[in-house]
């Protein structure tokens, strides 16, 4: 029985490739490769004619998907080559490390465990200063110390140089064994949980020996690779003993998973999850994996391509200088070709002339891209997957992780059911789209959304299933779960209006009866007038989405009718942060009501409004219903000019007058700009204050001129530049001056060829 070790990089195109070159010449009976053991059943999926990388191994708790573990893998991962190519010459694949089940297990165990110690820590007071926590125990990094010994400061640059770049890579596992070997000898694993792992992996390949294979290949990371090789598995080199492994994996803690596989992206093979790997440039790699001699002159031409398509300059000439300049840079560091790093300068150099901004578009489309892997439907997974899969592929609505604005037209069938969709898994807090708005302020049919599909969608899907089968059901059932205890008005309201956007009909009868219980006995007026905009919408729009207007409007009207009564009694005694919240509120109403579009309804809101303006209440309350008032034509300027007169006037305490201009400037500079008598008795008041209420008076000031445009402000300026300023009386002719007759004839010839007119002369 043989073992042969294939000690690899996670990620790397060159391990792949001469990977390949080597199970092409070893032809082994068996692959052992590292991954999670209780993703066994799903191997078989890699070699699938639909699988297209990047994809991840997903293996999660049952009961908790969110503690979910990926194994991101790419087209250029030796991982995955290993697989399909073990798969297609009909070779067993077995993954050897330790199961999540056992993983997760120790970890939830650690994290009570921690948790049980900080509380003990907290009781102990006397002694809390004398305990420390242990510090963190770190892997050394293998690649640093090599590269440290071969003279270079970036171990990544001599990794790519030494290993993924390098054409004839034979003998390659030989040398990263020997090298690693060396580097365990002098610093050697010190975490519990690889030493772990390592154990199990052994375990693993022995149990394969006892199944009869003879010539057993092992891929597994680098720094692992000492430790697994045919001696190691035998038990006879320090720190493998067959018994010191049984021991330490027994009474191992366990819990149930599942494993399937999930699309991916390069974006998120730069983040070190699964595996512990990340690439920084996974665009590069991939190139370097498809073209390895010809892969500096390819990304030039690809980068003077995406320039080009984005109207930048980047001609043939310069395309031809950048890769001669790379060559240079090349050969000045002493490097076989030019690498990322001289290819960037380059491009830097010759096409954006030392400007950065393109730079970050190379970088966000080639060095990372926007590639989406895909997995086949057979791939198992939740029935809420499923449900998706099949919503997007009827609706022609694929997932991509391009940043896309998507404008619906809801007039089509189509975009309504995609306006349903991503309305329905944003009530599953699987945000695929952001809600932007709408197309005008009362929009019935036009929604914007920003779309991007996100790998951990796959997780929040599976947590999501709890509630249903199918997204319909599965969105209504966690609507109702959420509303079933609260007593929140303006929560319910809010999930009544998700409600009607998602077109979750059977949720919509239940969470009516629930608003209309919790409004009945609500005494909070603020909470009753939040509610009201979100009633109204759904009073407005409801049926045109299939909602339930008709029973809406009276459970609304009941909410206004309470609004009205206890408005008046609820604003006094504010402090201003309460007048602040409060102002919001009120003016949710008028939003409200102007949805609604009852003139009833608006003069009883208008009449509340003006006795409010007259109460005790907070200024800055009454001068907004000051404002208000005059934009419902409700008060004529002489009515105006005696509330402003009076709410400014010196008998008043400085910051009270300032908070009720405050309340009177919010909103447009039109309205105010139209009146000079506002303004007048606002000079009058500025007048009248003292340097240091002034002074005071300058940040309320300053803050209600701030929601003005720059035209706004600036007539302003010119309006109070202007005050009191004395009008200059017209210069007009009168009858009674004289006129020279004999001046004025000498005029008429010019002007009767002018007009081609005859002469008539002039009376004197």
């Amino acid at each position: 029985m043989s073992v042969h070790v294939f000690g690899i990089r996670h990620h790397g195109p060159g391990c792949a490739r001469a990977l390949l070159k080597a199970l092409w010449e070893l032809t082994p009976d068996v692959v052992v490769m590292e991954g999670p053991a209780d993703a066994q059943e799903i191997v078989g999926f890699a070699n699938h004619e639909e699988m297209k990388p990047p994809v991840a191994m997903l293996v999660y708790p049952v009961d908790e998907p969110q503690r979910g573990v990926y194994y991101p893998m790419t087209v250029f991962s030796p991982e995955w080559q290993a697989m399909r190519w073990a798969i297609q010459h009909q070779v067993p694949v077995r993954l050897m490390d330790l199961p999540q089940s056992h993983q997760i297990a120790i970890e939830k165990e650690q994290e009570a465990k921690h948790k049980a110690e900080e509380e003990a820590r907290a009781d102990e007071t006397s002694i809390e200063s004398e305990v420390k926590d242990e510090p963190p125990t770190w892997r050394t990094d293998p690649l640093a110390i090599l590269a440290e010994a071969a003279g270079y400061k970036d171990h990544e640059l001599w990794w790519e140089e030494q290993v993924e770049r390098r054409v004839e890579a034979s003998e390659l596992f030989t040398a990263i064994l020997t090298a690693m070997t060396a580097v365990r000898e002098e610093v050697g694993e010190k975490r519990e949980r690889d030493l772990l792992r390592e154990s199990f992996m052994r375990k693993t390949i022995r149990a394969v020996q006892k199944e009869g294979f003879t010539k057993v290949a092992v891929i597994c990371g680098a720094w692992h690779a000492p430790v697994l090789t045919g001696e190691a598995v035998a038990g006879k080199t320090a720190g493998t003993k067959i018994k010191e492994d049984n021991e330490r994996l027994t009474g191992l803690p366990k819990i149930k998973t599942t494993a399937t596989w999930v699309p991916w992206t390069n974006s998120r093979l730069t983040y070190r999850s699964g595996y512990g790997a990340g690439i920084h440039s996974p665009g590069w790699y991939q190139l370097v994996w498809e073209s390895t001699e010809d892969a500096p002159t390819r990304w030039i031409a690809t980068a003077a391509r995406l320039l080009r398509e984005k109207d930048l300059e980047a001609s043939s000439a310069s395309i031809i200088e950048a890769k001669r300049l790379s060559d240079a840079l090349a050969a000045m560091r002493n490097l076989r070709s030019p690498g990322l790093a001289e290819l960037n300068e380059s491009i830097l150099s010759v096409f954006c002339q030392g400007d950065v901004s393109p730079m970050r578009l190379i970088h966000r489309r080639l060095e990372i891209g926007d590639e989406l892997g895909q997995v086949p439907a057979e791939t198992p997974t939740v029935p809420l997957a499923q449900d998706l899969a099949a919503l997007q592929k009827s609706l022609r609505f694929k997932p991509s992780t391009e940043s896309k604005l998507l404008d619906l037209d809801l007039r089509k069938e189509n975009d309504l059911a995609k306006s349903h969709l991503l309305h329905r898994l944003t009530v599953l807090d699987v945000p695929w789209g952001d809600f932007k708005s709408t197309g005008g302020k009362s929009s019935t049919f036009h929604e914007v959304w920003q779309t991007e599909w996100k790998p951990e969608f796959a997780v929040k899907i599976i947590e999501a299933s709890v509630w249903g089968n199918t997204v319909l059901d599965a969105a209504t059932k966690k609507v109702l779960s959420d509303t079933s205890q609260s007593q929140d008005l303006t929560v319910l309201t809010g999930q009544l209006k998700f409600a009607m956007l998602a077109e979750l009909s059977s949720a919509m009868e239940p969470l009516l009866e629930r608003v209309q219980s919790v409004a009945a006995v609500s005494a909070d007026v603020r909470h009753l007038m939040e509610s009201l905009l979100p009633m109204a919408q759904v009073a407005r729009y409801g049926d045109v989405r299939g909602g339930r207007a008709s029973q809406v409007e009276p459970i609304l009207i009941g909410m206004f009718e309470r609004v009205l009564v206890g408005l008046v009694p609820a604003c006094s005694s504010l402090d201003d942060d309460a007048a602040e919240r409060m102002k919001a509120s009120i003016a949710s109403v008028g939003s409200a009501l102007g949805i609604i579009n009852r003139d009833d309804l608006l003069d009883s809101w208008t009449e509340c409004i003006r006795r409010l303006m007259d109460s005790k209440s907070h200024a800055l309350l009454t001068g907004w219903c000051c404002r208000y008032l005059l934009e419902q034509h409700a008060i004529d300027d002489e009515e105006l000019y005696r509330h402003a007169k009076l709410a400014l006037s010196t008998a008043n305490p400085p910051l009270e007058c300032g908070h009720w201009a405050m309340g009177f400037l919010h909103g447009s500079g039109l309205l105010v700009l139209q009146h000079d008598a506002i303004w007048n008795v606002f000079d009058r008041w500025l007048a009248s204050l003292s340097p240091v209420a002034f002074v005071e008076m300058l940040p309320l000031l300053r803050r209600a001129f701030s929601s003005f445009t720059g035209p706004e402000r600036r007539q302003m300026g010119e309006k109070v530049r202007d005050l009191g300023r004395a009008t200059t009386p017209r210069k007009v002719l009168t009858q009674d001056k004289t006129i020279n007759s004999q001046r004025a004839a000498r005029v008429l010839p010019i002007l009767t060829q002018l007009l081609g007119t005859p002469s008539q002369g002039v009376e004197s």
